[in-house]
């Protein structure tokens, strides 16, 4: 399996660069990893200070991480962040992120790459986020004796890490010096398939992350004047079948306003939102607005807002439950305490599964299930306040992972 691992890393630039020609992520992709160890070695430059080096896939799992690398930044002052992302999506919102003093695009995972990369880098320490598994940087910090460490991992039974055939990614596992899991299920899985390596539980770093968002303060008079004290749907990172479910929702419920933050805010897709919505309103034109809270759709159309939303909402959507990828983040609702609905598609979030046993989430498959969860919480004001409630002490009695990590990496003295 190694074969084939080597084989699709050499590949998978060549299919990228091809759909680059139609595809705009595509196109950021490869013209950020143009010339990457020269810029590399002039970002890394000079200085003696060491590096820190902390990777995530895309922009979801920064900001799952974040609350460690800010902490980090806070504890450790004399050593410099690099941070890498795999993914435009990633990249290109935070290039410019002010908590670290390098911001990069990941080389592919080949050996070439893993030892330029190390050798240019030099890093103290590495910390992984979530699912990233990369064969050969872990074999390659292994090899230099440069700890790495995988927080809030997510591992599951028919993960490819744990497939028959794919006992080196197990060997890959094993290369991190300890990894905190998000769950019970994923220590068991580590037990069970014996990665010789430490690992905890360590939770999950988004609940620090999510508590401390909603405790910033935030107000915008010409939201509020839209939603003018009705109640309001904020349905966050949605994609095309979420939104039909939201339109059928409309027409029923006419009294309820909609705040929708589309996942892709591309133009085309902006556009496409508005033919959805007739009587809706852009986020950018709302100052232009004289009578915003005639409107009873409001549409997103930038980044970084999701996150403040969710205070405003009765009720919170969570898109993405109907794509095979599932559900966006549900915690950054459940902080501000939410009762949150979302599609089938949430076997990949612990969260979920723990909220809907908890009667504080609830899943819907169809068009009907969506109307009767709303009429059902809009009924009962006082079950929903309730629900609210338990939604926000479910986020703040599982923060603390940050302190965990934090803590270990005190007592193995790896910085």
């Amino acid at each position: 399996m190694r074969f084939f691992y080597n084989l699709f890393i050499t590949f998978y630039p060549f299919f990228i660069r091809v759909a680059s020609i139609w595809n705009p992520k595509a196109a950021l992709w490869v013209n950020g990893r143009k010339n990457q160890f020269s810029r590399l070695k002039q970002a890394v430059g000079s200085s003696t200070k060491p590096i820190i080096w902390f990777h995530s896939a895309s922009l979801g799992e920064f900001e799952q991480g974040r609350p460690v690398i800010e902490r980090i930044r806070s504890t450790y002052p004399s050593y410099r962040i690099l941070l890498t992302f795999f993914s435009p999506s990633g990249y290109e919102v935070r290039k410019n992120y002010s908590g670290a003093d390098i911001v990069f695009y990941l080389p592919m995972d080949s050996k070439r790459n893993a030892r330029l990369f190390i050798e240019i880098t030099q890093p103290k320490t590495a910390i992984f986020i979530k699912y990233e598994t990369w064969y050969h940087y872990l074999k390659t910090l292994s090899e230099n004796q440069i700890p790495a460490f995988l927080i809030s991992a997510v591992l599951y039974q028919n993960q490819f890490s744990f497939s028959p055939w794919a006992n080196f990614m197990k060997t890959t596992l094993a290369s991190f010096s300890h990894i905190f899991t998000q769950s019970d299920d994923a220590l068991e899985l580590l037990k069970e398939h014996e990665v010789a390596t430490d690992y905890s539980l360590g939770g999950d770093t988004r609940y620090d992350r999510v508590k401390e968002l909603s405790e910033i303060d935030f107000q915008n008079k010409d939201i509020e004047l839209f939603i003018n004290n009705m109640p309001v749907v904020v349905a966050g990172s949605t994609w095309r079948d979420d939104e039909q479910k939201l339109q059928a929702l409309h027409v029923v419920h006419q009294n309820v306003k909609l705040i929708i933050a589309p996942h892709e805010i591309s133009n085309k897709n902006i556009t496409e939102l508005q033919e959805l919505f007739p009587n809706s309103i852009l986020f950018s034109t709302i100052q232009n607005i004289k009578n915003p809270e005639a409107y009873s759709i409001l549409i997103i159309d930038c980044i970084g807002l999701l996150s403040k939303l969710y205070r405003y909402a009765t009720i919170a959507y969570v898109g993405g439950g109907f794509n095979r990828a599932g559900i966006h983040n549900i915690l950054e609702a459940a902080a501000y305490g939410k009762k949150v609905i979302f599609g089938p598609n949430y076997s990949k979030s612990n969260e979920a599964k723990e909220m809907i046993a908890l009667s504080l989430a609830h899943s819907f498959s169809s068009q009907e299930e969506l109307l009767n969860s709303v009429d059902e919480l809009q009924s009962d004001s006082q079950k929903l306040e309730e629900i609210n409630k338990l939604s926000k002490e479910f986020v703040e009695e599982r923060t603390g992972a940050t302190e965990k990590i934090l803590q270990l990496i005190e007592r193995d003295q790896v910085l």
